[in-house]
């Protein structure tokens, strides 16, 4: 019977320094890209593409003319890539990662990394370093590539720290898709009328980028506010504002005058009522009966 032999493993950091060497070399490279719009000139080992990942091993048989012009791909997030199949490590920094996932995933099919691991490393690095700051571009591209469990962590950290992010200029640059979650979550911790004067804030902006009105900006989202909410002297300062500068719809502040009047809220469909985390309490809510949830 025969001896099985012993494997015996070399350091393991000379051999990753080694390769890391090897990263954008022109010494030896058989491959050559010209990424993004700066049309950056990167160099490649077509062996130790092919056999890392099989985007690069398809691509590499069809005897495609050098250089490969990916210029849909930032050359950041191509150096990343070329890091992690090189090293199986990549380095990733505080302002830069919320940017890989859009190329990662691509919207285009000329470099479709989505099936990489290291598309999962980022998303787990931009989870891990969550701030005031950087949560609503982190929300922003969860929304737009449908990237789920990013999105609830996202919201989550949002949910505990809804005052300080609604004043974050992330906030205000949030497009109405990734805005519309924050404003239908029963759990954050800000009162309505911080809420509506968060959302003027940011049709404003929205108006002034986009040149079209206030009103129109706004639509989207407005209808999630909860305007019942306010006290009565709230819902006349806000009508009156509302009236020199159109934000919310004539109809939704009616509605919520119907829930104060008859003091139902089932007589009102469409108004929202139910209380936030961080609603104060008016004198108004006890006749509403519907408890934060």
């Amino acid at each position: 019977m025969e001896t099985p032999g012993l494997v015996m493993h070399g350091e393991a950091a000379p051999f990753s320094t080694a390769l890391r060497s090897l990263i954008n070399n022109p010494l030896y490279s058989d491959v050559r890209f010209v990424v993004g719009q700066e049309r950056q000139e990167v160099f490649a080992h077509r062996c130790l593409l092919a056999c890392r990942c099989n985007f690069f091993q398809r691509l590499l048989d069809t005897r495609v003319p050098s250089p490969l012009v990916l210029s849909t791909v930032p050359a950041e997030a191509f150096l990343a890539v070329m890091e992690f199949l090189y090293t199986n490590t990549v380095k990733l920094h505080r302002h830069s990662p919320v940017s890989f996932p859009l190329p990662l995933r691509g919207r285009s099919r000329a470099f479709p990394h989505r099936h990489l691991f290291l598309f999962q490393l980022c998303l787990e690095f931009v989870g891990k370093i969550l701030d005031v700051e950087l949560v609503c571009e982190a929300l922003q591209v969860a929304v737009t590539f449908g990237l789920g469990p990013l999105q609830g962590r996202c919201l989550a950290f949002i949910e505990s720290h809804s005052k300080e992010v609604l004043r974050t200029r992330g906030f205000l640059e949030l497009s109405a898709p990734a805005l519309l979650p924050l404003l239908r979550s029963d759990k954050l911790c800000v009162d309505e009328c911080e809420l509506v004067l968060a959302a003027r804030s940011w049709a404003r902006v929205g108006a002034a980028v986009l040149e079209r009105p206030v009103a129109e900006v706004a639509a989207p989202v407005v209808r999630e506010l909860r305007l019942a909410l306010l006290a009565p002297a709230e819902l006349s300062a806000l009508e009156e504002q509302n009236r020199l500068e159109p934000l919310i719809p004539a109809e939704q502040i009616v509605e919520a005058w119907k829930c104060h009047a008859l003091r139902r809220e089932d007589t009102a469909p469409g108004t929202r009522c139910r209380r936030r985390r961080g609603t104060l309490p008016r004198e108004h809510h006890r006749f509403l009966d519907l408890p934060f949830k």
